[in-house]
């Protein structure tokens, strides 16, 4: 359910905002949201991996919380990083 270096680096480039940026909010937001995708997809097929659930859950709750952050902060950066992950927010 990790990502790959490469993986890693394609979302850092596509989100960061500027040349050195790897651990901004709409970075953090974009790489949580890659893994939320990918281990929902595993629990379709694995219904009864409770643990991986669990841990599903604590990654929802982290991007939520990194999502109001950024909404207290800048409601433009926020707008802009939701459209662009396709998420509701």
């Amino acid at each position: 359910m990790s990502l790959d270096t490469t993986q890693k680096q394609q979302l850092i480039n596509n989100h960061q905002t500027h040349g050195t940026d790897t651990g901004s909010a709409e970075v953090q937001v974009a790489m949580l949201s890659e893994r939320i995708n990918r281990l929902s997809s595993h629990l379709q097929s694995n219904i009864h991996d409770f643990s991986s659930r669990q841990g599903l859950l604590k990654m929802i709750g982290r991007r939520k919380r990194l999502l109001s952050y950024m909404r207290s902060k800048s409601k433009q950066r926020y707008n802009e990083t939701i459209s662009k992950l396709g998420i509701r927010g």
